[in-house]
This record gives C-alpha cells, sequence and structure tokens, in this order.
C-alpha cells in the first residue's frame, strides 16, 4: 500500500474501533472535518486488500513474538449479513456451529498465537463465483473455486513460507481431513491437533489397518484422559488419540476425540496445547464486537472485502493496547464508550447552561 493509503487506513481503523454503530464515510467526516467523504470513499473503492497486505503490517508484531513452540489456529467464522444484498462475497454458506444455511460473510484465517499474543498472518474471503449444477437436486448454485480446505492448506503453505516458526497446527473437526493431516505432517513437516468426528474410521494395529478392519471411534470405549496409538483411513502414519470431557457454561458435556500427528504427547499436554484453540473464537468475537466487522453499509464486493480487512487491522491495534495495558479488548472498548457517554454529559451540561429553563430543576417546565 501506498504511504497515502496507510495513513487513511490508520485513521479509518481508529474510527471503527470509537464506533459504535454504523461506520459511514460521512460519519468519519464529520468527526474529523480534515477528513473528506472522498477520501475514505476512494480508499474502500480500491482493489480489494488481501493478506499479502495484512503481513508487512503484521510482520513486526509477530518478529517480536515468535517463538518455535507457537501454534497457528485455522479456522473460519460466518457474519451473517441477512439485510445486505446478495453478491459473490455476501452469500449463502453453510454454518456448521448453528447447523444452517445463512446469508452473510465467511471469513477464514490462520491466527498465529504465541507470547499469549494473538496474531491474524492470512485471511481469506470466501467468495461465490461460479455457478455449478448440484447433482443431487438439479439445481444451480454459486460455488467458490476451491474449497475451503484448499483455502486452509494455501494459507498453511504461506505462512511456512514467511519463515514463522511454530509447531502445532490446530483447527476443529471441520478441518481433520485425511488430505489436511497429510499436507500438514508430510508436506509442511508440522504437527497438528485436532478433534475427531465420533464416526472417523480408525484401526487400532498396522496389521488390521492392513487388512481393512475399520472400527467407528465411538465404539472404542476410550478412557477419559488415556491416549491410545490408533491409524485412522486414508493417513498414512500413527496418531494418538485420547478422550477428553469439557464442562459448558450451562453445565453439559461436550466429548472431544483429540487427534496429535505428535505421539510422544501425553494425555494432558495434548489438551493443554489445545485449549489454545479458544483464542481463535476470541478473535472471530472481537473483530465482530469491537472493530465493527458488519457495520459498513458498503455495496459493492471489494468496499465491503475492504472494510472487512480494516477491521482485521483494528483488531491487530486491540490486541497491541491489550498487551501494553493488560486490559481485554471489550474491558478496552468499554473505556472508549465509557469516554463518549463522559464528553457526551458534559456537552449536554453546556447545553442546559444556554437554555436553563429546561432544567426540571428551575420548576419553570409546564
Amino acid at each position: 500500500m501506498a504511504k497515502h493509503d496507510i495513513e487513511t487506513l490508520d485513521i479509518y481503523t481508529d474510527f471503527l474501533l470509537v464506533s459504535f454503530g454504523a461506520t459511514t464515510a460521512t460519519g468519519l467526516a464529520r468527526l474529523l472535518p480534515e477528513i473528506s467523504h472522498d477520501r475514505i470513499t476512494r480508499f474502500l473503492a480500491q482493489d480489494a486488500l488481501t493478506d499479502k497486505n495484512l503481513w508487512p503490517l503484521v510482520k513486526p508484531i509477530v518478529r517480536q513474538i515468535q517463538t518455535p513452540e507457537a501454534v497457528l489456529i485455522v479456522d473460519d467464522t460466518i457474519q451473517e449479513k441477512r439485510y445486505s444484498d446478495e453478491s459473490e462475497l455476501i452469500t449463502w454458506h453453510y454454518d456448521h456451529s448453528q447447523n444452517r444455511t445463512v446469508k452473510g460473510v465467511n471469513l477464514l484465517s490462520a491466527l498465529y498465537f504465541s507470547q499469549d499474543t494473538s496474531v491474524p498472518v492470512a485471511f481469506e474471503l470466501i467468495q461465490k463465483t461460479m455457478m455449478v449444477t448440484d447433482p443431487k437436486t438439479g439445481k444451480d448454485k454459486w460455488q467458490a473455486p476451491q474449497t475451503k480446505n484448499q483455502y486452509a492448506q494455501r494459507m498453511m503453505k504461506d505462512v511456512q513460507q514467511k519463515q514463522i516458526p511454530f509447531r502445532y497446527i490446530l483447527a476443529d473437526s471441520w478441518f481433520s481431513s485425511a488430505q489436511n493431516m497429510v499436507f500438514i505432517k508430510q508436506k509442511l513437516k508440522k504437527e497438528f491437533i485436532m478433534p475427531l468426528k465420533i464416526n472417523r474410521r480408525v484401526a487400532l494395529s498396522i496389521p488390521q489397518k492392513q487388512r481393512g478392519r475399520w472400527v467407528s471411534l465411538d465404539s472404542l470405549n476410550l478412557d477419559n484422559d488415556v491416549w491410545q496409538t490408533l491409524y485412522l483411513e486414508s493417513v498414512p502414519f500413527p496418531v494418538v488419540v485420547s478422550r477428553q470431557v469439557f464442562i459448558n457454561e450451562d453445565g453439559s458435556q461436550n466429548i472431544l476425540y483429540l487427534a496429535s500427528s505428535e505421539t510422544s504427547l501425553s494425555s494432558a499436554a495434548l489438551c493443554s496445547i489445545y485449549q489454545k484453540r479458544w483464542k481463535v473464537e476470541e478473535y472471530h468475537k472481537s473483530l465482530k464486537s469491537n472493530a465493527s466487522f458488519a457495520k459498513s453499509p458498503t455495496k459493492l464486493p471489494h468496499t465491503q472485502s475492504n472494510h472487512f480487512f480494516a477491521s482485521i487491522v483494528a483488531f491487530v491495534k486491540l490486541e497491541s493496547y491489550r498487551t501494553s495495558t493488560r486490559l481485554n479488548h471489550f474491558a478496552l472498548k468499554g473505556k472508549l464508550y465509557q469516554a463518549a457517554l463522559a464528553s457526551a454529559f458534559q456537552q449536554l451540561q453546556q447545553l442546559k447552561k444556554l437554555c436553563p429553563q429546561a432544567s426540571i430543576t428551575t420548576g419553570c417546565v409546564r
């Protein structure tokens, strides 16, 4: 990006962090009269900014926190945009967290976590640009040129080529395909920790694998917190699997079969490392709640894309402020909100001085 664009991005991302409503170019121009509406409009209307533009901005932070034992977390999130016009970017996606199809934007990210700091180092906004015919229903539908797993593999490879050190790749069961496991272990030479679905076909030994004696994972009756070496179908190396039971906030139980390519890991270490995956959930929540991810009224895919890019940069700013202040993102946003309330209250007191008859303490209001 040109220096002028970086300066505009800095101003716009600050605006995203202090805003509590729609983030329009007009609103920013009213807040900062020296910044013209057209300047913001031109910035958003440029060619779509990608993770190639993100890397120079986050590289200094990554180099400061990087360690060989860091983790790379791959995950996606969907921001529902039910009232926005449908396009290749704002379109229908299956949300596996809700088990239904929703209209919105689908963001796939690679989040680097090291020394208690989270930094997005790659991302992809899934765009469905190809019309295909569903062989089951015979109906036409829009489809992305690559699968989500193919995008994820491309991002993981790009992160490695940037010479960012990490040891483990963490993901949820959506990304725990045999193809991804083989790619991570054999192509990237990295380790992974991922949960398996309960119907995953496994073998207890190499002879059983060779004879095709597969059983479903949930039929093994594994003890909690005890790992076992297993062989997955279409995966040419052994993995360790541990049955973990997590208690949700509502008191319900969630059972995960965690699998890792690093067979020397203990069950406790497996669980401890995988818990770092929660950082990507915090990233998604902060993007949506604190960085105005869904609050732009832009209409065109490339202007929407550039707004989403700016939201990711705004998250990076918040994370830097968090490490300096030891206040989490929501506490930081709360301080901004409190300051805004204080400023508004002071403005109101000035109005009351100009119009004393409006005060109920004067007894003049009828």
